[in-house]
């Protein structure tokens, strides 16, 4: 179990039963990645998104991909409908860095 059982959103509660240890985002996730010296993953979505479920599925649901984000990262999932001030900001970056933007947006 990750740590989204608390969240209310549609799209972080998809992502309850993941094998990645997601955190929503919240200080609680940037200072245990302090704390242990890990980058942070971050991946943005929401619920009707697609190819937001094709990545859930492929990649997310994948005990191998798990592990390795576990063992490495700090997970944390943003939904875009909650919290379209952060979605804004690294589309933003995305958009400037790539010419392109989509979600997921990781």
């Amino acid at each position: 179990m990750n740590h989204l059982s608390t969240e209310k959103s549609p799209y972080l509660l998809q992502h309850l039963d993941n094998p990645v240890d997601w955190y929503p985002w919240a200080e609680q996730a940037f200072e245990r990645a302090r704390d242990e010296n890990k980058l942070v993953f971050l991946s943005i979505g929401y619920s009707t998104c697609h190819w937001c479920h094709v990545m859930a599925h492929e990649c997310f649901e994948d005990e191998e991909v798990a592990e390795l984000l576990n063992l490495d990262y700090i997970s944390i999932k943003v939904d875009r409908e909650e919290r379209p001030d952060i979605d804004q900001v690294y589309m933003e970056v995305c958009q400037r860095l790539t010419g392109g933007g989509g979600w997921p947006l990781t």
